[in-house]
């Protein structure tokens, strides 16, 4: 399986529910990826992040159901990535001042461990010494 990149819980929510916040590159990536049948990866703390999102009442509540689906789908082009030791320990190679949310270094250290891009409108992920679609 290749990973291409990692979408944040954002960028791959706007995805799976063709919001108009997703930026055109940030979409054509995704769309490109998908017709290349390789991977965009999503983090095990995004899943975290749509339970709290629904809790909040900022998503509705089958966006975790959705979420789940497409993930279990083997041809989707999204994966998950779970979130392992090696996943942390690549962490260490993401400034805490670069970037300070502990879910957003989470998502950056992922695509630091698999050197991919990371797919995020976040300010602070896209200023950060990482490789960054947006």
């Amino acid at each position: 399986m290749i990973i291409s990149a990692v979408a944040d819980t954002h960028a791959a929510l706007w995805h799976l529910f063709d919001d108009a916040r997703l930026s055109a590159a940030a979409e054509g990536f995704i769309n490109e990826a998908a017709a290349a049948r390789r991977k965009i990866a999503i983090s095990t703390i995004s899943l975290a992040e749509v339970v709290y999102l629904i809790e909040k009442n900022r998503l509705p509540s089958s966006a975790y159901d959705e979420l789940t689906q497409v993930l279990a789908d083997p041809e989707h082009v999204f994966t998950e990535a779970v979130f392992t030791a090696a996943i942390v320990q690549a962490m260490r190679q993401v400034p805490r001042d670069e970037v300070p949310d502990m879910p957003d270094r989470m998502v950056a250290a992922t695509a630091v461990y698999f050197d991919v891009p990371v797919i995020s409108r976040d300010r602070r992920i896209r200023a950060a010494s990482l490789k960054t679609i947006w």
